[in-house]
This record gives structure tokens, C-alpha cells and sequence, in this order.
């Protein structure tokens, strides 16, 4: 029987609280909820989570010194960091602690969802879980391997740029799934990047090009717009 991922939710406000714990579970996840940093430490002392939702805004111990603190102390677990702040320069703060990815409120619960699912998928491709490495996308006459990191039309090797390749690699890892612009730009360029970059932009409309029979129309690499983008791929059976 396959074991449910396993969530934490650290967040001082009762009521927000409770209603990420419903949301999460209802999706099918395992979800702890802790108020204070002191039960947080005494639960992943106890056991391993797969991801921990974070609130910036909280007292005594803000989100940005319990994300410092934890990674100080060797603990490597997705961060997701939820905020009211919507600075850029607040969103370059967050990930430069070391948080794994950051979203403002008020959000979608559909893209909060998306972003755990996110992380998840992350872990387990770093950690080279077959399940993941190995599938393989179909979208128009064209073929992602994640496991080869290769492209193919009608069959044959196609060649493109190293950080197209990135980028196409970060979106059929959450085919179907609207990836956010931040997302992309730390999967592809890593943590130290401007966040008012619009780079990301340009190679998306690149990859287009290459891909797409009319790109002003994209049909596979879709903007979802206030969030990012999406792949809409079919994920090719297995033998």
C-alpha cells in the first residue's frame, strides 16, 4: 500500500490553520499542523515529513528565522514559505534562506496545491525515483524522455538549446500542472536570480518557436496567466 506524503504545517493563525489542514488532506496528504516553533522542532525530531508549509508573519519566531535556523541545523525537507508580502525583493529574501519555494496570499487553493505537488515531485527526482526519471511525455509529434533528458520528433533526436532543455524539463515534470514564473526561473537558473527577471519569458516564447506549428497560439506550452505556465503533455504508458 502506498504511503500518503507526509505534510506540516506551521502557521500561527488558528483558523488559517485548520483550513490548510482540510485542503491538504482532502487532496490526499498526511498533514501534521503545529502552532509554535518549539512543537515544530519536537515533530521532525520525532519523524520525516515530506514537505513543511511555512507563515513568514509570525511571532515570536518569524517564518525567515525558523527557515534560517532549521537549515542551520542540517534539516534538508521542502520549504514551502507562505506570506502577505508580495515584494519581489521580499520573494528574493525568502529563497536566498533557503525556503524551496514562496507564495503570496491570497492564493488559489488550486496553485497552493500545485506548488506542494511541486515540491514533491523535486524531491523525488533528486532523490531519482524511477517512477518519476523514467516517464516519458507526448505532446503534438514530439517526445520528452526525462530519463535520457532527450526530445524527439517523429522519432528522431532534436537537438535544442541546453536551457530550453531546462526549462522543458521542468514542465513535464508537472505536466497538466501550472508551474509558477519563480518556480521556473529557480529550476533553471538556480537560486540567485533577479526576481523581476523576465528571462524565463523569453525562453518560454523560444521553446515555443521550436515546438509549437503557430507559437502565437501555443497548443502544448500554455501561459496560466498570474501563475506561469503549463505543459499539456500525455504521459506515454509504460511497456
Amino acid at each position: 500500500m502506498e504511503t500518503l506524503p507526509k505534510i506540516i504545517v506551521f502557521n500561527d493563525e488558528t483558523e488559517l490553520r485548520n483550513m490548510l489542514q482540510r485542503f491538504l488532506t482532502s487532496q490526499g496528504f498526511e498533514v501534521r499542523v503545529v502552532e509554535n516553533g518549539k512543537r515544530l522542532d519536537r515533530y521532525l525530531q520525532r519523524e520525516p515529513y515530506d514537505v513543511l508549509i511555512l507563515d513568514w508573519m509570525m511571532e515570536p519566531e518569524d517564518g525567515l528565522s525558523v527557515c534560517k535556523r532549521l537549515r542551520a541545523e542540517g534539516q534538508t525537507l521542502p520549504i514551502l514559505m507562505l506570506t502577505a508580502k508580495g515584494d519581489p525583493v521580499d520573494k528574493v529574501v525568502g529563497l536566498e534562506t533557503s525556503a524551496d519555494d514562496y507564495l503570496a496570499k491570497p492564493f488559489l487553493p488550486q496553485e497552493f496545491v500545485a506548488r506542494v505537488r511541486a515540491l514533491l515531485r523535486r524531491q523525488k527526482i533528486a532523490a531519482g525515483d524511477p517512477t518519476l526519471t523514467s516517464q516519458v511525455f507526448r505532446f503534438g509529434n514530439f517526445r520528452l524522455d526525462l530519463s535520457k533528458q532527450a526530445l524527439y520528433r517523429d522519432g528522431e533526436a532534436f537537438e535544442i538549446h541546453s536551457a530550453q532543455m531546462q526549462l522543458l524539463n521542468a514542465l513535464g515534470s508537472s505536466p497538466n500542472r501550472a508551474v509558477s514564473r519563480d518556480n521556473l526561473i529557480a529550476r533553471t537558473r538556480g537560486r540567485d536570480h533577479d526576481a523581476l527577471d523576465r528571462s524565463i519569458d523569453v525562453q518560454v516564447l523560444r521553446l515555443r518557436q521550436l515546438v509549437e506549428e503557430d507559437p502565437g497560439k501555443p497548443r502544448f506550452i500554455k501561459t496560466v496567466w498570474g501563475v506561469g505556465y503549463m505543459l499539456i503533455a500525455e504521459v506515454e504508458p509504460k511497456p
